[in-house]
């Protein structure tokens, strides 16, 4: 069972029909609404499919301590006077930068182990 009903606006298929089997003038005056509707569409602009100009997202960035970071995290700035399409290749690099980053910390030689404590009992 369906709860669909027809509305004001919905075209009924099984309406009058002349004799040669056409549809009655009800049928042709929805048409040409339907025309001027299409000619007012096609009166306004076409519709452009060339980039947005760039815009600045005014997001700040916090200094995080470490230099080699924060030098990563002021490349995205760079992004702010791309085009959209350029983003990709600002955010790669700089998600790159950023993992290479961490690799070094990884590849650092650990700190010495504390000398352990002499306890020296007599």
């Amino acid at each position: 069972m369906s709860d669909w009903m027809p509305g004001p606006d919905t075209e009924q298929h099984g309406g009058a029909t002349d004799q040669h089997g056409g549809a009655t003038e009800q049928h042709g005056e929805a048409a040409e609404q339907d025309q001027e509707a299409d000619g007012a569409a096609a009166g306004s602009p076409a519709p452009s499919f060339d980039p947005a100009p760039p815009a600045p997202l005014g997001v700040g960035r916090t200094p995080t301590g470490h230099a080699g970071v924060d030098a990563r995290l002021e490349r995205l700035a760079d992004a702010d006077h791309l085009v959209a399409d350029g983003h990709t290749e600002v955010y790669e690099d700089v998600h790159r930068g950023l993992r290479d980053e961490l690799t070094a910390l990884d590849a650092r030689p650990a700190a010495p182990a504390p000398a352990p404590a002499h306890d020296n009992r007599s």
